[in-house]
């Protein structure tokens, strides 16, 4: 496969100068995360103006220069989940690549499966089959062979073509600004989630209390740290589930903290003075200091309602071409009942959807034909995904019809891929 071989700094910068006149650049990386406290960026392949590029991080040393490029103004950057390359621009130069589409998110608001795979994709939009040949290769390994190098571009060569079918289908269905409020709302999900809170994000903790989250915050900076220090994987130093044991137990004892099992580890039994340190600090937080629970955290009362209206959700989802996973979980629809229902004990009516746009068209059995306006002065942050923006749109007042009584659920056809209607 014909491509641009980037190997030096000198390269770099001159191709950087070239990216500059081109209005969209599409990327992927290779990147190993076994073996380190962060990913090793390996490679980086480049599909623009029709031209290939794979450039090498390990021979060069510093990339930043193309991380500038593509946060500069000026041109479209085109990802296919792109979590991992948004996730190294941060890092590297404190900005996302700037016009960022993710073809996995179009997709999923054109009727696909979401998530689906690049290949899938391909296959399914572009009718191109492509070869799944070393998935398993070390890219930190040199030299790369042409197999290899071919096999990575083959991640970006369609990327262009995916966009362009992409965004004709969003125009045709009246999503372009879902799209582009989607972007938004992921991008600020990558950003927080390289933030302070992400330890918010340690597996099984839905269930503790205040005090328990304050033990498991502490436990997990120290993670970090002490990953960051030796380079390692974090999940190598503490496992989520063992922070979360210790977390519910309170005990900041370090006989009883190494009785815990799975705390048997040699590195770890040298260490338990440092977790008891831990759990201590978490024990002294103030009250008025603990962590606030996520709404999340307190709805598995919830859960028969989230399921119910989940079924609902994939019914309608289906007729309007969306795929239901992408507009919302289980849990998306326990918070908004939950909202919904602190909302009415202060008096205080449902907020409108804050995302504007263009409507696209719902269902046709949808009683709600009107878009819903702009929310006013109400934090982005406080309401639930599905109570703000093009969700707001499909569904936030369907579903707050629903639960007032407004509207019945009935089964219309069994064997129909969106077999319920909902009627007043």
């Amino acid at each position: 496969m014909n491509h641009r071989r980037i190997t030096t700094a000198a390269e770099l910068q001159q191709y950087c100068r070239w990216l500059a006149d081109c209005p969209s650049i599409a990327f992927d990386t290779e990147f190993v995360s076994e073996h380190t406290y962060r990913p090793v960026l390996c490679l980086i392949q480049v599909a623009a103006q029709g031209e290939l590029a794979v450039i090498d991080p390990l021979a060069i040393g510093d990339v930043k220069p193309f991380w500038e490029r593509l946060a500069a103004p000026g041109h479209v950057t085109i990802v296919h989940a792109g979590r991992g390359e948004v996730e190294f621009s941060l890092r590297a130069v404190g900005h996302a690549p700037t016009g960022l589409f993710d073809v996995q998110l179009a997709a999923g608001l054109v009727g696909a499966e979401y998530p689906s795979g690049y290949h899938v994709l391909v296959s399914r939009i572009l009718r191109q089959r492509l070869k799944k040949h070393e998935t398993r290769t070390d890219w930190r390994r040199r030299p790369l062979s042409k197999r290899q190098l071919d096999y990575a571009l083959q991640d970006v060569i369609y990327l262009p073509a995916l966009y362009d079918a992409l965004q004709a289908r969003l125009r045709e269905s009246n999503r372009t600004v879902w799209m582009e409020e989607e972007m938004a709302d992921w991008l600020v999900g990558v950003q927080k989630a390289l933030s302070h809170e992400r330890w918010r994000r340690v597996s099984g903790n839905a269930g503790l209390d205040r005090r328990e989250l304050a033990i498991l915050r502490e436990l997990f900076h120290w993670r970090e740290a002490e990953a960051k220090r030796r380079d390692q994987p974090v999940r190598r130093v503490l496992r989520d589930d063992l922070i979360v044991e210790l977390a519910r137990r309170q005990s900041a004892d370090p006989q009883r903290i190494g009785a815990v099992r799975g705390m048997e580890r040699g590195d770890l039994r040298k260490r338990l003075p440092q977790l008891a340190e831990c759990v201590q600090r978490g024990l002294d937080v103030p009250e008025a200091d603990l962590p606030v629970r996520i709404p999340g955290d307190q709805l598995p009362q919830l859960s028969v309602l989230g399921q119910l209206l989940f079924a609902a959700l994939g019914s309608l989802c289906r007729e309007a071409d969306l795929s239901p996973s992408l507009v919302g979980t289980p849990n998306d629809l326990r918070e908004l009942i939950v909202y919904r229902d602190r909302k009415k004990s202060q008096n205080s009516p449902l907020p409108k959807g804050e995302g504007q746009g263009v409507r696209a068209d719902l269902p046709k059995n949808s009683p709600h034909p009107s878009p819903l306006p702009r929310g006013e002065g109400t934090s982005h942050r406080k309401i639930p995904r599905l109570a703000r923006g093009w969700r707001a749109e499909f569904v936030g007042r369907l579903f707050e019809d629903l639960l007032d009584g407004k509207l019945a659920i009935r089964i219309a056809d069994a064997d129909s891929d969106a077999p319920l209607k909902f009627e007043p």
